[in-house]
């Protein structure tokens, strides 16, 4: 009866514990392959992303002195340069400018700028404004200051309203470094306050000059 029972056993399958161990073992075995795939499917190619060598996201100050007197000083929020590059990239960008006894004269502001570690220019470009030390305001597409000419340029179409209250618009631009004297280069259109007056006192203050050379010159010859 016993090895009935044994036969019957053998016959119909393997007994409970054994089959339950082989059941963990190849679940086990599939478990490991479907990981190791899984881990191979994520794998990716590393990828190397290019980053600033400097980077200044806050409030930074940039000053330049000519002789040890301030000639400049840039105020800007955002600051980067890359590392292959001698260029550094600020925005937005407000500049005081300083007259050669370091006191404050002209004022700059742009939505972007760059220049270069030695501060041999700057560029400023998008909805440029200067109040120059006369009071006139120049508006531009950008404006350069170059440090070998120290003159302040663009080719771009510009704006001036004078201290006067002229309007004056036209092509291109240049200032000396400081914008005390300026000058529209082309296609000059203007809008001017009280001309007739301005013109009638004009001839009279030169009428005035000639009337006085005409006497000192009478008195001379007596």
């Amino acid at each position: 009866m016993f090895k009935k029972a044994t036969k019957a056993n053998i016959e119909t399958g393997p007994a409970p514990g054994v089959c339950h161990g082989a059941f963990l073992l190849a679940l086990s075995l599939v478990a490991f392959l479907f990981c190791a795939c899984e881990d191979i499917e994520e794998e990716k190619e590393w990828i190397h992303t290019d980053r600033p060598a400097m980077l200044f996201t806050d409030t930074t100050l940039l000053d330049r002195y000519d002789n040890n007197v301030l000639s400049w000083k840039m105020k800007t929020a955002y600051l980067e340069r890359w590392a292959d590059k001698e260029v550094i990239f600020v925005k937005p960008v407000f500049v005081d400018v300083y007259d050669s006894a370091g006191v404050r004269s002209a004022f700059l502001r742009a939505d972007s700028g760059r220049l270069d570690m030695k501060f041999t220019y700057v560029y400023a470009y998008g909805h440029v404004y200067a109040i120059t030390p006369k009071g006139a305001s120049v508006r531009a597409d950008s404006l350069l200051w170059n440090k070998k000419d120290n003159l302040v340029k663009t080719e771009s179409s510009v704006r001036v309203v004078s201290e006067d209250g002229d309007v004056l618009q036209g092509k291109g631009f240049e200032s000396d470094a400081n914008m005390d004297n300026w000058k529209i280069l082309s296609q000059v259109t203007g809008i001017f306050q009280d001309a007739a007056k301005r013109l009638k006192d004009e001839d009279k203050k030169q009428a005035e000059e000639l009337e006085s050379k005409d006497s000192t010159a009478q008195g001379d010859n007596k």
